[in-house]
């Protein structure tokens, strides 16, 4: 039965998305959801092409200069780490976070 349960979890880890296991492994953990950065991002920058482009900015040189959250945000939970994501599998999770949360098409 062990053995079912680790190969189910095994199978299970390794269909997740790059998105999955290293974005939302950890903001699952915070008090703020993920798509409230979305929102944030889309206020500040507006168009799929520049929201992508500062994320994809940010998670590779995260500064406070740089980030999108207010500055109450920023002293409780500080600046993120680096990302350690090749540029592809970082392009995979920003491009998944964008299809997930875009509202764009969505509004009737």
């Amino acid at each position: 039965m062990r053995f079912f349960i680790l190969c189910l979890l095994l199978v299970l880890n390794l269909s997740a998305s790059v998105y999955q296991k290293n974005c939302l492994s950890c903001h699952n953990k915070l008090p703020i959801k993920i798509d409230k950065f979305f929102y944030r991002y889309l206020l500040k920058y507006s168009s799929a092409i520049e929201t992508k482009y500062a994320m994809k900015l940010y998670l590779q040189n995260p500064k406070k200069e740089n980030s999108i959250l207010n500055p109450a945000l920023l002293n409780r939970f500080g600046v993120k780490k680096k990302t350690t994501l090749s540029e592809k599998d970082l392009k995979k999770a920003i491009d998944e976070y964008w299809d997930k949360y875009k509202i764009f098409g969505k509004l009737k």
